[in-house]
Parts: structure tokens; sequence; C-alpha cells
């Protein structure tokens, strides 16, 4: 909610113009991370002036202190529900840095694609937080990520498929 935007908006301040429109997806009950996203579109807009951007909201795939066994449903039906978005924006590029939420909407844009429907590069960012061990989401999309960027060169040896570029946020 509050660390990972900070994180994800870090990394949006580098890009370019070109990575627009960009749609933002919350889960439904985090209040704090779009006054946060809001706050950093109205910036952006005074620079680039075309700047477009959407909030989506989904239900949250797992809530904090959940039961495994309940979690499992909760995220198929977060899947399901993403699903029809993932289609509506057909993505072209998912930057995601962790939570729950990035999940369901990478594997919804991973079965589009599959379906030959659209074809998503997905790049996952671990929070610099995580040090030696991958978050459940980073363990997750490790297997469905283009791109799977670590920040700490630690993970880099014990996640080969990983990209080490430093600490980026």
């Amino acid at each position: 909610t509050g660390g990972h935007t900070t994180e994800i908006l870090r990394l949006l301040s580098c890009l370019s113009e070109s990575y627009s429109p960009r749609h933002y997806v919350l889960a439904e009950s985090d209040k704090m991370s779009e006054a946060k996203i809001r706050s950093f579109e109205q910036k952006r807009a005074e620079t680039f002036s075309e700047s477009q951007f959407s909030l989506d909201r989904i239900p949250r795939s797992r809530e904090v202190r959940q039961s495994w066994v309940s979690s499992v449903l909760t995220t198929l039906y977060s899947i399901l529900y993403s699903l029809p978005l993932t289609y509506k924006r057909k993505p072209d590029l998912i930057l995601c840095n962790g939570p729950g939420t990035c999940v369901p909407v990478c594997l919804s844009a991973f079965l589009l694609g599959l379906l030959r429907i659209k074809r998503t590069i997905i790049v996952y960012v671990e929070s610099i937080c995580r040090v030696e061990t991958l978050s459940l989401s980073g363990k997750i999309l490790y297997y469905f990520s283009d791109y799977f960027i670590v920040q700490w060169p630690d993970l880099k040896k014990k996640y080969p498929k990983s990209v080490y570029l430093g600490r980026i946020v």
C-alpha cells in the first residue's frame, strides 16, 4: 500500500512520456495509494501536458494475516476479476513491484498471451527491502515475468533468472 506505491512511483518518474497512458491497478481496500498516484500524476502533468492515466481497482488477493487456504480462493477470485480488465486495457507492459495485487493482473496478462490474444511484457522489480529472500509475489512471478529485477547481489546469486541492476529505487 504505502511502500510499494512509493517505490513504483520512483521508478515511473524516470520513464519518458512514451509510456502513456499509464493504468494503475489498486486493491479495492487501498485508499492511501490513490492519493499518492494522483499527486504524482498531477506533478507529471506540469512537465508532460499530454499525460494520461487511469485507476482501476480489483479485489485484494490476500489480506494481511489471511490463512493460506482461504488466500488461494481469494486470489483465484481476483484473477477472474482481473481477466476482463486486462483484456480491456491490453497493456504492452506491466511494471510491478510486489504487492499481492500485481499477481492476479500479471497472471491474467500471461494467460492472454498463452491464448494469443495479447502478448504483454511483464517486468517485476523486487522491493528493495527484500535482501535475502523473495516476497511471496516474487516467488510466484519469478516464473511468469519476462524480466525479474532484484536490488541486492545475494538475490541474484540465489535466483539466476533475475537481473541485478543495483539499487534502483
